[in-house]
């Protein structure tokens, strides 16, 4: 079989019984079995995370794949890292109810696998999955309707809009509210003017505008419309930058995401959430 066939398989198998893991049992590897690992093996937590993922995913029989992906795909993350991002040591929700919003707690418990950053394309068309984990409790703030979560700021997220808020510049259009977390960002950089965010759902305008926007130093900088992003597209005037975050994941994103691409207008910079990951699956 030929390589670039043999790595497509693997990329397969790989994926989907990573899905699994993560949406069925993320949180199996405890801190006992970590702590066994290394004392056992003399391994570092990361290298007993690795070890153990390896039964999780079924990988003991499967060699090639081991050596090929399970080196470059997980990492033990610094919990200090993400709670010192300016988001989360300046904005502060509290838990409850806000009409039919509830406003929670999101937490990951110790050596809980989940997605740290975009996929890696490799040369040889291998997929290598970004998974990170902590050795302690971390919680994050999100936001829920219906009991099911539609806006939080995930370490991913921190993670996965660094390299857009560090090119954002002059008057920035984001498409897609959620917490705030691009706009917040931008607006506290000197290099941008202003930032108008445009958001469709007028009760996610409505929750930002009460609990989140008040606690902006540079409020004054921020603008929101209330439009459909790709109406907004077709007709708004030059700005300096956008970017997009209009997908929940890669799976309803894609076709957003080729949609807005083909509204790019020349003059303006653009930058797409998890554009990385996106392209993979086009």
């Amino acid at each position: 079989m030929a390589q670039r066939a043999k790595i497509e398989i693997y990329n397969r198998l790989l994926l989907t019984r990573l899905a699994r893991y993560l949406c069925d049992y993320a949180d199996c590897i405890t801190p006992e079995m970590i702590d066994e690992t290394v004392k056992d093996c003399g391994f570092t937590a990361e290298q007993a995370f690795r070890t153990l993922a390896t039964g999780v995913l079924d990988l003991y029989d499967e060699s090639e794949v081991r050596e090929l992906y399970l080196s470059n795909m997980f990492r033990l993350l610094d919990a200090a890292q993400y709670k010192s991002d300016p988001f989360m040591q300046s904005i502060r929700l509290e838990t409850g109810m806000h009409g039919d919003w509830s406003v929670e707690q999101k937490r990951v418990k110790p050596f809980e696998a989940f997605v740290w950053n975009d996929l890696k394309r490799m040369d040889d068309g291998r997929l290598i999955p970004q998974i990170g984990f902590f050795d302690c409790e971390y919680a994050c703030p999100r936001v829920c309707q219906g009991g099911r979560e539609r806006m939080s700021v995930t370490p991913n997220e921190i993670e996965t809009m660094k390299k857009p808020i560090a090119r954002a510049f002059g008057d920035v259009v984001t498409y897609g509210l959620g917490l705030g977390y691009f706009a917040f960002m931008c607006q506290n950089k000197d290099t941008v003017k202003t930032v108008t965010v445009v958001e469709r759902d007028a009760s996610v305008i409505e929750l930002f505008t009460r609990l989140i926007l008040p606690q902006f130093p540079h409020k004054d900088k921020i603008r929101l419309i209330r439009a459909d992003a790709f109406d907004y597209a077709r007709n708004d005037a030059r700005c300096d930058f956008v970017f997009a975050d209009l997908w929940h994941d890669p799976s309803d994103g894609a076709d957003a995401y080729l949609k807005l691409k083909g509204m790019e207008r020349t003059g303006t910079e653009y930058a797409y959430w998890i554009e990385d990951t996106l392209r993979c699956y086009l």
